[in-house]
């Protein structure tokens, strides 16, 4: 072998500087092309893994996008046929009447929000995992950290996610809603915005309470199903049974047949009869079923008109357990006292009682 044979199979040599040290020769077009063939057979050796990778990532991301669009949509027609359901279509009519249009529309925007998310979180998640394993990147340790930062955001922020996760049962729930007058046991008053974290209240001097859901230990709804008037009347104890039952009677026939009251009242007024018996009166019950939250006004109304028809049967109402003494009897406290202060001074008793300064005669004159 020829001496410019070896020195081309060895390759380009590196010149020597004038130095001494050797430099870094120019790539041949040789180098090039062997760098270029090496790529070739690399890319020729994993292109079909990289499809594969490329087409499995773009299948994940295209269901993951088509499914998330359409558990949205699905979602939203949802709320929509919740905001079109007309009141009274659930079967009674007492139903219908506890949810107005404000309610059904925050409580299923509310509902529609969590359920959206929760889709979404949920879908693109997965999407995400999935993508990150078909890049063959191991998810062990990532998962742990994830695991241990939700520890550490759930020691951090208990509150906020107890209120979060307290407000989300309450409107799936449908504990209260707006219009709504509920007792929180903190505050207490007519619910004008339910959120998923904080509940608004507006009190009876119309203060708003913002009340955190998480707060809620427990509450009592006054708007729904049901509230019970009740009036207690006190008369004297010598009033005739009969004639009172009468009277209450026809207050009570009265007052059902005419409007607006007639509506408010769900059940016909009921007199439950005498409540207690005392020695100069008695306490005769009525009460009656009524639309939530109108209790108050059925019972103003009901205390007007048996007033009116006391007054007109002649029916004397006490405001205690003793009867008021009557207007044309004579004090006897009084007679028996009058006579001994005009005597007072002309009985021995009185001279005694007087102070002897009084007694004592002037002087001579």
């Amino acid at each position: 072998m020829s001496l410019s044979a070896v020195l081309l199979a060895a390759g380009p040599s590196p010149s020597p500087s004038p130095s001494g040290t050797p430099t870094q020769t120019v790539p041949t077009l040789q180098d090039a092309q062997e760098s270029a063939t090496n790529a070739a057979s690399w890319v020729e050796q994993n292109w079909s893994t990289w499809l594969a990778i490329g087409l499995k990532v773009l299948l994940i991301l295209v269901i993951a996008g088509v499914l998330r669009v359409a558990v949205r949509r699905a979602i939203t027609k949802l709320i929509d046929r919740m905001n079109r359901t007309s009141p009274g279509t659930n079967g009674t009519a007492l139903g219908g009447l506890l949810v107005n249009a404000e309610r059904r529309r925050q409580r299923s925007s509310a509902i529609g929000s969590v359920l959206r998310s929760v889709a979404s979180f949920v879908i693109l998640g997965t999407a995400a995992l999935m993508v990150m394993s078909a890049f063959q990147i191991n998810l062990a340790p990532l998962l742990a950290s994830a695991g241990v930062a939700g520890v550490a955001v759930g020691f951090g922020a208990r509150n906020l996610v107890t209120d979060f996760l307290s407000g989300v049962f309450m409107i799936l729930e449908d504990q209260y809603g707006v219009g709504d007058v509920v007792d929180a046991g903190i505050a207490s008053g007519e619910v004008i915005e339910v959120g998923l974290r904080v509940t608004k209240l507006r009190g009876d001097n119309g203060e708003i309470w913002y009340v955190r859901n998480g707060e809620v230990k427990r509450i009592g709804n006054l708007s729904q199903g049901w509230a019970t008037a009740g009036v207690d009347v006190t008369v004297r104890a010598a009033e005739d049974l009969d004639r009172l039952k009468e009277t209450l009677d026809e207050v009570a026939a009265t007052m059902s047949k005419e409007e607006p009251w007639n509506e408010l009242l769900w059940s016909p007024i009921e007199v439950l009869g005498l409540d207690s018996v005392l020695l100069d009166s008695m306490v005769v019950r009525v009460s009656a079923r009524t639309m939530p939250g109108k209790a108050l006004a059925v019972e103003r109304e009901l205390r007007w008109r048996i007033k009116r028809a006391f007054d007109a049967a002649d029916i004397r109402i006490v405001g205690g357990a003793t009867a008021p003494v009557e207007e044309d009897e004579p004090d006897p406290t009084a007679a028996v006292a009058a006579p001994s202060v005009y005597s007072n001074a002309a009985s021995p008793q009185a001279e005694a009682a007087t102070p002897l300064t009084a007694q004592r005669p002037g002087p001579a004159k």
